[in-house]
Formats: C-alpha cells, structure tokens, sequence
C-alpha cells in the first residue's frame, strides 16, 4: 500500500506542478509587459521634463508656449523687455495708453518692460500688431 500512496502523491504533486507552471507562465509575461510599459512611460516623462526645463528657461509659460507652438508653428513671436520698452517711447505712449491699446493693465506693461514678467502666448500677436503701427495709426486707434 504504501507504493501505491507514495505514486499518487508524486502524481499529485506533478500534476501541481504543471498547473502552476502554466498559471505563473501566464502572469510572468503579464509582469514583462508592465515593465516594459512602465519603461517607456519613465521615458517619456523625463523627455516631457526636459521639454518643460528648456521651455522655462527661455522664460515663456509652458503651456502657453506649446499651445501658441501648436496653433501657429510658422510664426514665431519673441519678446525683448527692452524692445518692447523701446516701442513705447518711440511711440511716445504711457504705459496706461500702452496698456489700453494691448487690452492689459498699465501695471502688465510696467512689469514687461523691467524683465519682471512676460507678456503671455495669447497677447505676443497684438504686440506685433502694434509694432507695425505708426504714431498716428496709434493715437487714432486710442482715440477711437
């Protein structure tokens, strides 16, 4: 007796160990794949970050840069405290009248030209608007 007791408890045994070899084979490439996903995720984060550290250090808004990118690639706007500053004396214009003309506050315009802010994505196009106009041009638009 004891034979056959010992053959049907290796038999069970083996037939143990085969289902567990095919439920953990399973689960062993489900584990592959989530790595590799997982891999490619931290990959494309870092590659986001440092997207975001170039964009920061060129002193623009993250995501207003990438919107404006996205919605205008063919023209790119920049901004230059000092031009800007420049523009409105050549102009001879207040920084209020500035500001009424770009639809801001006087106190926007004051920090755009000491470097302490900039003018976001959305507003660089009605700079370039006024860049383009003459003083008349502009003292009849604020006039208006």
């Amino acid at each position: 007796m004891s034979t056959f007791a010992e053959q049907l408890k290796s038999e069970i045994a083996r037939i143990a160990k085969k289902e567990i070899r095919a439920e953990s084979k399973g689960l062993k490439q489900l584990a592959v794949q989530q790595r590799a996903d997982m891999a490619a995720l931290k990959r494309r984060v870092a590659e986001l970050e440092s997207v975001l550290k170039r964009l920061s250090k060129a002193g623009t808004h993250a995501p207003a840069a990438v919107a404006n990118a996205a919605k205008d690639d063919d023209v790119k706007l920049r901004f230059r405290a000092g031009g800007f500053a420049s523009l409105r004396k050549k102009l001879d214009l207040t920084a209020a009248q500035m500001a009424q003309l770009l639809g801001v506050s006087p106190q926007s315009v004051y920090h755009w030209e000491i470097g302490k802010s900039r003018p976001r994505a959305s507003q660089l196009p009605a700079i370039s608007a006024v860049r383009k106009l003459g003083k008349k041009q502009v003292m009849e638009r604020l006039s208006a």
